[in-house]
């Protein structure tokens, strides 16, 4: 009888013998488990606990409350109010992306590859001080540009009206920006905008500078324009940070109640201006609904993870991958 061939070495059996060490399991548990755990207490368990609060008709301040299934969803869909909320809110994610990624990517292509046609690929001069006064905003808190713009846009003694009637358009004299429903919603996107474009600008630059600077000059041999080099090499070499911009601002888009409290808390004329968030903050802390507040806090999560989705999804279908790999 012949003797049975040994498959595995001695080598690989110690290995798979130490393949859950002390070290190993300990490491899992500091770095993962730790990290998992936190996330599973302060975020998936607030967001179950509000799932139930949502179809309940807590009040707030007692320890009673009776369940009411999905009567407050229901109720949201039949509510005027809190409808016009949300249709401002998607305006707001519609305009503010688009206004400040492409401000922000202008500016980024200003600074990094818009100097001379000659020599190196560099900016326009004095760069680092553009970027330093355009990144001054982002730092503001804010409810802090809130304040200020809705100094600015003041009617009688604003800023803006005082620009304007200085230079001979005396119809915008005392014109109320955000009092009038034609320029309010108008006049707090370009606020929301003026405080977060310096932001994507330096997260836009910094995508930009790592690209190869061989590409910029292969283009430009090749009789390319600025402006054609932005479209075919510039934005999609930064297509990732691109994405990742929208869906934070499309966030905030959808949020958007810190800006809007402070430019104007009573939602607007004709609520032009009001957010679901100024809604949801009415209905729990002055009507003393919570459980129905709690139903809007899920549907703005949902909306959110859904439009999250939504561009990822458009992302993927576009080609994101294939342009990567190129």
């Amino acid at each position: 009888m012949t003797a049975q061939v040994q498959t595995t070495s001695p080598g690989s059996t110690r290995r798979r013998r130490r393949r859950w060490t002390f070290d190993k399991i300990s490491f899992l548990a500091v770095f993962l488990g730790v990290p998992l755990a936190i996330f599973l207490i302060f975020v998936i368990s607030p967001f179950a606990q509000a799932i139930y609060y949502s179809m309940t008709n807590w009040s707030g301040f007692s320890t009673t409350m009776d369940f009411v299934g999905l009567d407050n969803f229901k109720a949201l869909l039949t509510d005027d109010l809190f409808r016009k909320a949300l249709g401002n809110n998607i305006i707001l994610l519609i305009v503010l992306p688009i206004l400040v990624l492409g401000v922000a990517l202008i500016l980024a292509s200003l600074v990094t590859v818009a100097g001379s046609s000659r020599g190196q690929v560099r900016g326009l001069k004095y760069s680092g001080i553009y970027r330093v006064v355009s990144f001054f905003p982002y730092v503001i808190p804010g409810i802090v540009i809130g304040l200020v713009w809705a100094q600015i846009y003041d009617p009688s003694a604003g800023l803006l009206n005082g620009i304007l009637t200085g230079i001979g358009l005396d119809q915008f004299e005392a014109y109320p920006w955000i009092g009038d429903s034609r320029t309010a919603m108008g006049a707090t996107i370009f606020a929301m905008a003026w405080g977060g474009i310096g932001f994507y600008m330096v997260l836009f630059i910094a995508a930009i500078r790592g690209i190869e600077p061989e590409l910029f000059e292969a283009m430009r041999l090749d009789g390319a324009g600025r402006f054609k080099t932005a479209i075919h090499l510039t934005i999609p070499m930064i297509r990732d940070n691109v994405q990742t911009a929208y869906i934070y601002l499309g966030i905030g888009a959808l949020d958007g109640f810190v800006f809007v409290q402070a430019l104007n808390p009573a939602g607007g004329p004709e609520n032009s201006t009001l957010v679901m968030g100024q809604v949801l903050f009415r209905t729990a802390f002055t009507q003393g609904k919570f459980g129905l507040a709690t139903a809007m806090g899920v549907a703005l999560a949902l909306v959110t993870l859904a439009f999250a989705a939504l561009v990822f999804i458009v992302n993927r279908l576009t080609g994101a991958e294939k342009d990567t790999a190129r």
